[in-house]
């Protein structure tokens, strides 16, 4: 199958979810959330123009980066839409008030069917990669997740990763401790990269409370247009 290499723009935006105070979209691989040294168009800018086409907006449109997801890997990110549902949301995400799970496609099974990670992770700016360790070192953070089998595939496992912490390159920096990097992954340990330049990481699934409308709030993003992923699905 040809790999899918669409990058989101304002026409072709893959919306889960929009209210007055927040959108929520399907990140496909490739995209950058907020704007970086690559001086690429962000999602977020792809965003505003769709708001603004969608509403004929005058002016410039409010648009607020809640968190982010690392520009290889798919799935769900969501974006205020007023000044108010970004400084609620940016408080959920630091205060660990979401419930985060994402799904990676890895080679060499855990040997535990589900077990939770500890390490504590260091990054080094200059690789741009995060590395992991058993035991608290300087300018280390503890990185705890949860993770499950959710499928065996002829050459490759599919996880479950429940996320307690959101440290930098997090569930990529565990997994290739365990042994298990993510398909794709060169940078962890995987042996060649994928034909897209993604890795098999996908946030799948997001729950929190609606940071104005104080209901429970959840959305499933199904994973990119390729073979591999819809063997798992």
């Amino acid at each position: 199958m040809t790999p899918n290499k669409i990058i989101s723009n304002a026409q072709n935006l893959q919306v889960l979810y929009e209210d007055n105070h927040l959108i929520v979209i399907n990140k496909r691989v490739g995209d950058i959330v907020q704007g970086d040294k690559t001086g690429d168009t962000p999602l977020s800018e792809h965003v505003k123009e769709f708001i603004k086409k969608k509403y004929d907006k005058p002016g410039l449109v409010f648009l607020g980066v809640t968190h982010r997801l690392d520009r290889p890997t798919s799935g769900i990110v969501v974006f205020a839409k007023t000044s108010k549902a970004l400084s609620r949301m940016n408080k959920m995400f630091a205060e660990k008030a979401t419930e985060k799970i994402y799904w990676a496609i890895v080679k060499n099974p855990p040997k535990k069917k589900n077990d939770t990670l500890i390490h504590w992770l260091k990054r080094n700016p200059k690789q741009n990669k995060s590395y992991a360790y058993p035991k608290e070192i300087p300018n280390s953070k503890r990185a705890e997740l949860d993770y499950t089998i959710l499928k065996k595939l002829d050459n490759y496992v599919l996880l479950q990763i429940l996320l307690k912490t959101g440290r930098h390159h997090q569930i990529r920096a565990q997994l290739a401790t365990l042994g298990s990097p993510i398909k794709g992954d060169l940078k962890y340990g995987f042996d060649r990269s994928n034909p897209d330049g993604g890795i098999h990481l996908h946030a799948r699934m997001l729950s929190f409370e609606h940071p104005v409308k104080k209901e429970m709030i959840s959305f499933t993003a199904p994973p990119p247009a390729d073979a591999l992923w819809e063997a798992c699905l």
